[in-house]
């Protein structure tokens, strides 16, 4: 399979690792310094992009991509509140292809299933409340991160006395926090802790006055997260649509 890389930071170093260890061919990778390559025939040679850049640059990414004729995979959160509808759109009305997950790993996945459960099943016990805190490096931009909102949105979802997610505290890089998740009855906090160069930690919480029951996923390193991306892609490179990891892992 070719793969074109857009954004070539530490994730985008990693799946170039794990691709050609697949067997795969790196036909193009476009970064911030050369994004005039979106319209070269490398790139348009290529089976599927893999897109890991900023909230801000995303959407753009596909928009240029999709032009080229190239399906994308792409792990960019963050811009989903301004363009959901459009990419929902372009995928299902205009043929353009999009396997959008806010995380890749399949610890994640595995996790996003228990998750789900887990709710399902304390919709029964209103006597517990819950709440989710997640925690990244210091670089991450976003915040509460796209893992965190999905996994929210799942609890929502299932969760009769729940309305909606809101933010919870925002502990910074240097300790100070703002915020609180002393949230409104109905609402779900996601608070967000930046610190050092955690890879990711998610963890979801239902207290009540005798017990707590807690899940957690804690990713060792990215690795996990680019593996995930590249079987996204193949997959991707034989499907087309508005594509997620339900469709990729089937639990």
């Amino acid at each position: 399979m070719k793969i074109a890389l857009i954004g070539y930071g530490k994730m985008g170093k990693m799946i170039e690792q794990i691709a050609l260890s697949r067997g795969h061919e790196i036909v193009c990778i476009i970064d911030i310094d050369n994004q005039q390559d979106f319209e070269s025939e490398a790139f348009a040679s290529a089976d599927v992009a893999i897109e890991f850049t900023t909230p801000t640059t995303a959407y753009a990414n596909y928009l240029k991509a999709w032009k080229a004729g190239v399906k994308i995979v792409s792990g960019s959160t963050g811009w989903m509140k301004e363009h959901a509808e459009d990419v929902k759109k372009a995928c299902l009305e205009e043929g353009k292809t999009l396997f959008w997950a806010s995380n890749y790993s399949i610890g994640v996945a595995i996790f996003s299933a228990v998750n789900k459960y887990l709710a399902t099943i304390m919709n029964q016990f209103e006597q517990y409340d819950v709440k989710e805190v997640e925690t990244h490096h210091i670089h991450k931009l976003d915040h509460p991160s796209g893992t965190g909102i999905t996994l929210a949105e799942q609890i929502v979802e299932r969760l009769d006395r729940k309305k909606d997610w809101t933010m919870g505290f925002l502990q910074n890089p240097d300790g100070t926090v703002e915020g609180t998740d002393q949230v409104a009855a109905d609402m779900l906090p996601i608070s967000s802790i930046r610190r050092d160069e955690v890879p990711g930690i998610h963890t979801i919480s239902y207290d009540s006055e005798a017990d707590m029951i807690t899940i957690t996923h804690d990713a060792h390193s990215r690795k996990g997260f680019a593996l995930g991306a590249v079987l996204a892609a193949e997959y991707t490179a034989k499907h087309q649509g508005l594509l997620s990891t339900d469709d990729l892992f089937k639990f």
